[in-house]
């Protein structure tokens, strides 16, 4: 997997390309470490992410503790098998997700 982050003022954009499995989850979580510091809008987006594996999931989750702290989290643009895992474990109910066509929170 590929981790793209784009740094403005205090707003975070992280892209994912490829497959957040557990080798891929584990490097995540030490980018949120150390790049959280001072971010109040964290926007992870997920355009080109294939697969989440439980791993991948458990650091969305603890970025979006940290981010209830200090700001926001986003998620954008997820496809279909990643949002059907999302409403299989309710993960809609705990993270803020955007449609890609309006920008909106969507309830799924």
């Amino acid at each position: 997997m590929t981790i793209m982050r784009t740094l403005k003022e205090d707003e975070l954009t992280v892209n994912m390309i490829g497959r957040l499995e557990k080798g891929s989850a584990l490097k995540l979580e030490e980018e949120f470490k150390t790049s959280l510091k001072g971010v109040k809008t964290l926007i992870i987006d997920l355009e080109e992410l294939e697969y989440i594996s439980s791993e991948g999931l458990h650091v969305f989750f603890s970025a979006q503790k940290i981010m209830n702290k200090q700001g926001r989290m986003i998620v954008r643009n997820v496809n279909e098998d990643v949002m059907e895992v999302f409403k299989e474990i309710g993960a809609v109910e705990v993270l803020t997700i955007e449609k890609a066509d309006f920008g909106l929170r969507d309830s799924f």
